[in-house]
């Protein structure tokens, strides 16, 4: 008794595979948010990097020291995906998620 493969559909499957794997790529990478557009848009937002005088990252949450909270526009920051803000004095507390620490190197990158 001989084992009979039929290659065509064996490539067939292979071809199936490729293309969804490809199209499960393209999705991830259009869902994907460009980092340096939101982290420009949020530094806007607290008022420009010299409104900014320090930024402290603890884990979730971004704790920035700012010359004058009036001009910050934290409907904005919302909108961007800050699941809460916190103000104390000339301090801001912003829950943001795991981007925090990688958003903190940004701006003070920014700011030498």
């Amino acid at each position: 008794m001989l084992l009979r493969i039929d290659f065509s559909t064996t490539w067939q499957y292979l071809i199936i595979t490729l293309v969804l794997i490809f199209i499960l790529l393209v999705v991830l990478k259009a869902n994907k948010k460009d980092f340096r557009i939101e982290a420009n848009k949020l530094i806007e937002y607290l008022g420009g990097k010299d409104n900014i005088i320090n930024i402290e990252v603890n884990m979730s949450r971004f704790k920035v020291t700012l010359k004058d909270v009036s001009i910050v526009n934290k409907a904005a920051i919302q909108k961007l995906g800050a699941k809460g803000i916190v103000e104390i004095d000339n301090q801001l507390k912003i829950i943001l998620g795991p981007n925090a620490k990688q958003l903190e190197k940004y701006i003070e990158d920014l700011k030498k």
